[in-house]
């Protein structure tokens, strides 16, 4: 287990903080209680900032071209037919999968092809597990189309703490399992749009762990 690059900065300025709080509160109080108080609390927050940037080594073995692996960690929170009006202006299969604070936060490609569109949206920064939260919060989209010739949609949504979202595949570029696609700071959701045909291997409420579950088959 590793950290990821993402989390370099934060943990960098939350360990000086930290460190910074707890030599003055030692300089006014000693060695209180409430500077032991302190202390843990200051610990314990450092771990957690420390497990959510936490880069985890995941290799998913091909055995399928037409897999749809899981592009993030969490809950599955919605499978369900929709409109998608955004790029493809016809009915997909939407299946959106929350991400806790306690979730890993890297995103990973779902599937082999071609990016053909990349895109990010200003937005809300509504709680992520909100329906509207797709097509109106601060999100990423971008498009593969397959090596079978079917499009995909994955959408990266920030939530209500999640103030950054990084992408790293570009329009044009061409991506592959086992790839991060990017990364959504403290809570947030990916959204998968897929053929209406498509074989689904999860249900609702399933946990399922990026680069790793096997969410659905493509026709």
């Amino acid at each position: 287990m590793t950290i990821h690059k993402e989390g370099y900065k934060t943990i960098t300025v939350t360990t000086i903080g930290m460190l910074l709080l707890n030599l003055i509160v030692y300089d006014l109080v000693g060695k209180s209680l409430f500077f032991y108080f302190l202390l843990f609390v200051s610990i314990t927050f450092f771990l957690i900032i420390v497990n959510f940037f936490r880069n985890p080594a995941r290799i998913f073995e091909i055995k399928d071209n037409n897999i749809v692996v899981a592009p993030a960690d969490g809950t599955v929170v919605v499978i369900e037919e929709v409109m998608e009006n955004d790029f493809f202006h016809e009915k997909r299969l939407q299946v959106s999968i929350f991400m806790s604070v306690f979730n890993v936060h890297i995103n990973w490609i779902p599937i082999a092809g071609k990016i053909l569109h990349a895109s990010y949206q200003r937005g809300r920064f509504m709680a992520a597990y909100l329906p509207k939260s797709s097509t109106e919060n601060e999100r990423s989209s971008i498009i593969i189309k397959a090596e079978s010739g079917q499009e995909i949609l994955l959408r990266q949504v920030a939530g209500a703490l999640a103030k950054r979202i990084v992408t790293y595949h570009k329009e044009g570029q061409d991506c592959r399992i086992n790839q991060q696609l990017g990364f959504i700071k403290f809570g947030s959701r990916v959204d998968l749009y897929l053929p209406l045909d498509t074989e689904m291997l999860i249900n609702l409420d399933d946990k399922v762990y990026g680069n790793q579950t096997a969410i659905a088959r493509l026709k």
